[in-house]
């Protein structure tokens, strides 16, 4: 971990480094020639800024991205959970129809994307509907028809959706 925040630190520096170089040839345009537009040793300039910001930015992503590293080690059921992100996704859209899937994305801790290819999943299998509200859509959950894998195909989605819903 401490060598992924180093490498990203010197990747940084590089940055830096070629923006400070960046910085100095903008003040040596300036006095080479007055007559000259200042365009170019502007965009200089800014570009010296903008890496100045990346390199705020990385550190603060990385902070971040060591800090979740970290907690995720500390809390060993971070790794693995025993329902699918399907089931998650089932039982916060079952908790609040009205929710969108960014927030069901937040909630459930993966991306948006993979969220509406699984309500896709769930629409086409029938255990969802989706009606259009406006400009959001609302969810409906099916809770009559059975769990998909033989083992559980004798439970409904009601049945694991009152075992584990708050609602």
């Amino acid at each position: 971990m401490e060598r992924v925040k180093n490498d990203l630190l010197s990747n940084v520096d590089v940055l830096f480094s070629e923006g400070a170089r960046m910085k100095k040839s903008a003040k040596v345009t300036r006095k080479k020639s007055e007559d000259a537009p200042l365009s170019e040793a502007v965009k200089k300039t800014e570009a010296f800024k903008k890496m100045e910001a990346i390199k705020k930015n990385a550190l603060a992503d990385s902070s971040k991205s060591i800090e979740l590293k970290e907690s995720s080690q500390r809390h060993d059921h971070a790794r693995w959970t025993f329902l699918t992100n399907h089931a998650h996704v089932l039982i916060v859209l079952h908790e609040n129809s009205q929710m969108v899937l960014r927030e069901v994305a937040a909630s459930v801790g993966i991306t948006e994307r993979a969220v509406q290819r699984i309500v896709q999943d769930l629409e086409e299998s029938g255990f969802i509907k989706r009606v259009k509200v406006g400009r959001k859509n609302q969810y409906t959950v099916i809770e009559n028809k059975s769990l998909r894998h033989p083992i559980e195909a004798h439970r409904q989605i009601g049945d694991l959706l009152r075992l584990i819903s708050e609602k």
